[in-house]
């Protein structure tokens, strides 16, 4: 270390002054949802995160078909053989559908304020957040917006990534763990990082190996 301070290039972001506001920025008591935002009543979603505490988290490990009764007593659209670990969150189980033999892990959150559709044989691993909402920062009512997520078939979805609203990750791909996307993420190929980028193709050799 020289002890001298360093400059910050013209071109970076944080060269460039802030602007002067005379007005609030974030006036959080002017935020309101919109009409039907939830898609449930306010009692019937406090119903809900309370089943989910008291009978869903609770719930021993094997005991997947009860997970999944109980995710469709309160709407959700869920296949069979849909493996879910008793540490899954999900906010409101009406906006979500998983398809025939998918597995979601351990402390998965699935932020369902708006629609999250998993389809078949799809994998999304332990400590991954997939948020299909957020809040407009360019308003100061903090407005906010729901996008629906899509995880296609056969894709999977390692640990501890992040997936933001209106993402589709296409069928058979791959997101290496600690990823971040909030753009699409194509077909059959596997991508990492933040920001994601495509790493390869995904190659899917069934042959039997040599011994």
């Amino acid at each position: 270390m020289t002890g001298r301070a360093q400059s910050i290039p013209a071109n970076d972001p944080l060269a460039h002054e802030p602007l002067m506001v005379t007005g609030p920025v974030q006036d959080l008591s002017t935020h309101r949802l919109p009409p039907n935002f939830r898609g449930r009543p306010a009692w019937f979603v406090q119903i809900w995160w309370l089943a989910q505490s008291l009978l869903f988290h609770t719930s021993p490990q094997a005991m997947y078909g009860w997970r999944r009764f109980l995710l469709k007593l309160f709407g959700a659209k869920i296949g069979r053989n849909v493996l879910l670990r008793p540490s899954v969150t999900v906010t409101y189980p009406w906006k979500l559908t998983i398809g025939d033999d998918s597995w979601i892990g351990d402390h998965v959150t699935l932020y369902t304020l708006g629609p999250i559709v998993i389809g078949r044989d799809a994998v999304v691993s332990q400590h991954s957040y997939l948020a299909a909402a957020s809040h407009d920062y360019t308003r100061s009512s903090f407005d906010i917006f729901q996008k629906q997520i899509t995880i296609e078939d056969e894709a999977w979805v390692a640990a501890h990534c992040f997936i933001g609203p209106g993402v589709t990750v296409g069928r058979g791909a791959v997101m290496g763990s600690c990823s971040v996307t909030f753009k699409d993420v194509p077909p059959m190929m596997v991508c990492m990082g933040n920001p994601l980028k495509v790493i390869r193709p995904r190659v899917v050799n069934d042959s039997p190996k040599q011994l």
